[in-house]
């Protein structure tokens, strides 16, 4: 079966026909002559309208989706059209767009694959270049944006990403309905400006209409959504509400902390911090025995855990019956065992 059958399956170009294939043993390439066809006018790139020839430009090549191992190049001589609204153009044609060197099948193959790799790790593996790579995604994603449509948007998540060093920061906006998770919008930096210029893409009108925003605690984030989605219910991060009452409980006990020192009392707090801000499943036995001498005191530390009443049930014990009489004997005189110090057989008295 001949290479230009399997092309005129897969991708056939109307106006245009593949003259001729050939294979070019010392550059290991596939060179695939491209001609118009008898009769067809050419079409003018600006306004895409068909127009009368005005002359023709040398031959160029257009890469194309590798074959086999072997890079498949396009060649075609481009003609120049009289349009009468624009002038003398180049002509339009079907399987590139302006001035790229790659053909729109391989910007979709390239950028394809770009989703699953790295851009560096999808050059090597079809022997092309990090730039191609980057042109492809970057046509991709024009694309994308010219023919997207945004509809009715009921919920959005807002978070950022650092790259580069310094850190620097993007702004990320997805849509996190369901059926439907997409990214919206990109900015730089994680400021009010960056983030305000999404709302003024999506307007007032659409931006009224958000029910459920999911951030972090990010003050210019906070800010914006109050201002800007009046109606929504604003979800935060859970980390960060745990991060923040982890530190405040962390400066709750290190004031303590000092405070007994400063009082002369025996620092119980010290070497608690982690009995307190661990999960209660992670917690090891010595820490359980640490938490068991912090709640014989009557301290902001124990009254600020993150759940009432999470820390007794922890170690299974009563805050209430902490530091009362115990009612009656707990071991009758005739059991009890004498001390280790008066027994002859000891061998160290001491």
């Amino acid at each position: 079966m001949l290479l230009t059958r399997l092309l005129n399956a897969c991708h056939h170009f109307p106006g245009f026909v593949y003259a001729a294939a050939r294979l070019c043993t010392a550059t290991k390439t596939i060179e695939i002559d491209v001609r118009p066809r008898a009769g067809s006018k050419p079409c003018c790139s600006v306004c895409h309208k068909p127009a009368s020839g005005y002359d023709q430009l040398p031959q160029r090549r257009f890469e194309f989706i590798p074959v086999w191992g072997f890079a498949v190049f396009l060649l075609y001589s481009m003609r120049r059209v009289s349009c009468r609204q624009c002038g003398v153009k180049v002509e339009e044609v079907p399987w590139a767009t302006g001035k790229h060197q790659l053909t729109k099948a391989y910007m979709l193959y390239l950028a394809h694959w770009a989703r699953k790799m790295s851009w560096k790790d999808t050059a090597l593996s079809f022997h092309t270049s990090w730039e191609k790579v980057q042109q492809a995604v970057a046509y991709v994603v024009q694309w994308g944006l010219e023919h997207r449509e945004l509809g009715v948007i009921r919920a959005i998540g807002v978070d950022e990403i650092a790259y580069g060093k310094g850190p620097e920061y993007l702004t990320l906006v997805y849509q996190i309905a369901a059926g439907c998770m997409r990214l919206l919008w990109v900015g730089e930096k994680r400021t009010k400006e960056a983030f305000q210029k999404f709302f003024d893409l999506i307007g007032t009108e659409l931006a009224s209409k958000i029910e459920f925003v999911c951030s972090d605690m990010w003050k210019p984030y906070l800010d914006l959504i109050k201002l800007n989605c009046t109606g929504a219910l604003n979800i935060l991060d859970r980390f960060h509400v745990v991060a923040k009452l982890n530190k405040a409980i962390d400066e709750i006990r290190a004031g303590e902390a000092r405070q007994l020192v400063k009082d002369g009392y025996d620092p119980v707090l010290k070497k608690s911090r982690w009995c307190l801000l661990k999960r209660p499943e992670n917690l090891t036995d010595h820490q359980r025995i640490k938490l068991m001498d912090v709640l014989r005191y009557n301290l902001k530390s124990v009254r600020a855990y993150p759940v009432q009443g999470i820390l007794p049930a922890i170690l299974g014990v009563r805050v209430a019956d902490l530091g009362r009489q115990v009612p009656g004997s707990v071991v009758y005189r005739g059991h009890a065992l004498a001390h280790r110090s008066t027994q002859k057989i000891c061998r160290h008295r001491a």
